[in-house]
């Protein structure tokens, strides 16, 4: 039941609900052996974000879990500041954001303020 729960997060259609739920269950059989579970909702290689989670020395074990939610919460970050700075792309009539899009989006938006000089 979870399974199905955690499927519509995506929003790619009724191909991944029917594959969940479904009985003929190709796609379900091919998908998971290899990812089991949340691995095949993020789009970031789980087992880089894993290696960079451990790159930290104050880090010592980080579960499945804790891998796939930093990953999908980058994935967010990630989407919201692209599309913030694509804002500022159209607005200088462009489809190819450039730093100065990132720039003026960290700046213009309080929630990247954290950012500020990182880009220096």
């Amino acid at each position: 039941m979870a399974a199905a729960a955690a499927v519509p997060g995506p929003g790619s259609g009724s191909g991944p609900a029917e594959a969940a739920a479904g009985p003929g269950g190709e796609e379900a059989a091919g998908a998971g052996p290899q990812c089991p579970g949340p691995a095949r909702l993020a789009r970031l290689p789980l087992a880089r974000v894993k290696a960079l989670v451990k790159a930290d020395p104050d880090v010592t074990l980080a579960s499945q879990e804790a891998v796939f939610v930093l990953a999908r919460a980058t994935e967010l970050f990630v989407e919201t500041i692209a599309k913030d700075a694509y804002v500022y792309a159209q607005q200088g009539k462009r489809k190819t954001l450039q730093r100065k899009d990132l720039d003026n989006a960290i700046e213009a938006i309080d929630e990247f303020a954290f950012l500020e000089g990182t880009l220096d």
